[in-house]
């Protein structure tokens, strides 16, 4: 599993005092870069890149301003040239969303997907835990 830690602002913030729902998604994507680096450690994209071709979430309860929040990532399933990964924002000892985010390997040259490499799927491994639903 990998953890970041998110300190929400006050401008994350909408008209009902919660996190608004669009800032999510956006931390979640922050919670992807250490799966992204394992693709490419320097994040160049003109050689390695994942495409994100499907993301749901479930909002579970508020997350509000004033209290740090982790989001943690797990490895859902590895395919040939995809992955899911399964992220889950907690707040207080509280889950406060989930979301499930479909990533394919793709080349960035001949612009098409392409096997994630044995080296990676190893790495990918180590941090895979099956989602329960519901």
């Amino acid at each position: 599993m990998f953890s970041t830690c998110i300190h929400p602002r006050f401008s994350d913030t909408d008209a009902l005092g919660h996190i608004n729902n669009t800032v999510i998604p956006v931390w979640f994507l922050e919670a992807r870069e250490p799966v992204l680096r394992l693709f490419s450690p320097t994040l160049d994209m003109q050689s390695a890149a994942l495409a994100v071709v499907r993301i749901e979430i479930d909002y579970l309860a508020e997350t509000r301003f004033g209290s740090d929040v982790e989001i943690r990532t797990r490895v859902a399933r590895l395919g040939n040239s995809s992955l899911q990964l399964a992220q889950e924002v907690w707040q207080d000892d509280h889950m406060t969303a989930r979301g499930l985010a479909t990533l394919v390997n793709f080349d960035p040259q001949a612009r098409r997907a392409t096997p994630i490499p044995e080296s990676v799927r190893q790495a990918l491994s180590g941090h895979m835990q099956t989602v329960q639903e519901g």
